[in-house]
């Protein structure tokens, strides 16, 4: 079934992360997802979330916190990994829609977790690498990161960088202003 055009689910995860390798027996592991729905047509982000997922093979580490703000604490009161893609896939139709990321990790995140767990993925067949079209579409030799995408496009970061719901709204705004350009549409503010 094709994606829905109206609407794009714009995801941004943060994971379990070191200062180096895992500590033996553990593995990065989603801890949480920034959601942001962008309205195809207007431009608008319709919605934001952030989705804090309870780690089950890891620990957030004091790198983690220092890195995205997230303590053991408050992603311990999170939701399953499985109870967090069933919301992506009943609130926000993420099984029918095309979806976004800054890169192709947090695709291959997503892909690798649901297997390991057993967990049905969330996601319809309609990714866009949004790291990727920027450099597409700007002729850059090579791509980069969010920070300097917004830069590029004159988009002033919103939030707290290498936090999901933040890091998830930046794109859309990011994506947004792509896909207005594209249609000679004012980028909105």
């Amino acid at each position: 079934m094709a994606a829905k055009p109206d609407r794009i689910i714009v995801i941004d995860v943060e994971a379990t992360c070191w200062e180096g390798e895992p500590p033996p027996g553990q593995e990065p592991e989603i801890i949480e997802i920034g959601v942001c729905v962008l309205d195809v047509l207007s431009g608008e982000r319709l919605a934001r979330e952030g989705i804090f997922v309870r780690p089950e093979r890891s620990q957030v580490s004091l790198f983690c916190t220092q890195l995205t703000t997230l303590t053991p604490e408050r992603v311990g009161r999170g939701v399953t990994f499985e109870h967090a893609c069933r919301i992506l896939r009943r609130k926000y139709a993420a099984g029918d829609r095309a979806w976004a990321s800054y890169g192709d990790e947090d695709r291959r995140l997503f892909e690798r977790q649901c297997a390991a767990r057993g967990v049905p993925y969330p996601f319809g067949p309609t990714h866009l690498n949004v790291k990727a079209l920027v450099a597409l579409l700007h002729g850059l030799p090579r791509e980069i990161g969010l920070p300097g995408a917004l830069a590029l496009l004159n988009l002033p970061a919103e939030g707290t960088p290498h936090r999901g719901v933040d890091d998830a709204c930046n794109t859309a705004r990011l994506l947004a202003a792509l896909i207005l350009h594209h249609r000679g549409v004012l980028i909105p503010s």
